[in-house]
């Protein structure tokens, strides 16, 4: 049985944060932002400026993403800091992280990484789908399956890096690790 107040409880006035939550963590996603942005300006101002192709030079667009990552940061310092984000939904979700799942996806990615260079890009990203997609099944709790889900997941896997790898490869010219010297595996 649960307890419950008849006491209403009041919604805060428009563009007001509720008493109870602090507006410093959202001061500090603005700051983390502002520098991010600067961070890329950084690097952007390190690049060389010659003009390429019509008129365009290879630091253009890292000066561009630095420039809209700092109004963003701009912009959430200011709601932050005049009542904090307003509209916020409930938090929904469990209240702490499922740590076995994150390791499950956190080993496709890592494998991947290690992985592809010997294995090559369709087996090693294969194998990031199938390990990811059993972290995700975990998280939500749905049954992990026997021996034909993994197969399936395996072949989707399969199914989805095989033809990115030549759509790089021999779409775009693209150099991904492969197999076998081919080209095609």
């Amino acid at each position: 049985m649960s307890a419950t107040s008849s006491v209403p409880v009041s919604a805060p006035a428009a563009g007001q944060m509720p008493a109870a939550i602090s507006p410093l963590p959202q001061v500090l996603v603005g700051l983390g932002t502002l520098a991010v942005a600067a961070w890329l300006a950084w690097g952007a101002a390190s690049i060389p400026a010659d003009a390429g192709y019509a008129g365009v030079g290879p630091n253009f667009l890292p000066w561009v993403v630095s420039v809209l990552l700092g109004l963003c940061g701009v912009f959430m310092l200011r709601e932050a800091l005049t009542g904090g984000f307003r509209d916020l939904d409930e938090v929904d979700g469990a209240e702490q992280g499922d740590w076995r799942s994150f390791v499950w996806v956190a080993a496709g990615i890592l494998l991947n990484a290690s992985l592809i260079t010997t294995i090559g890009f369709i087996l090693s990203c294969a194998l990031c789908y199938l390990l990811a997609v059993q972290g995700f099944r975990r998280a939500q709790g749905s049954a992990v399956g026997g021996a034909r889900a993994w197969i399936t997941d395996a072949l989707v896997g399969l199914a989805i890096a095989s033809p990115v790898f030549w759509m790089f490869t021999k779409g775009l010219a693209i150099s991904l690790p492969g197999l076998t010297q081919t080209g095609w595996i």
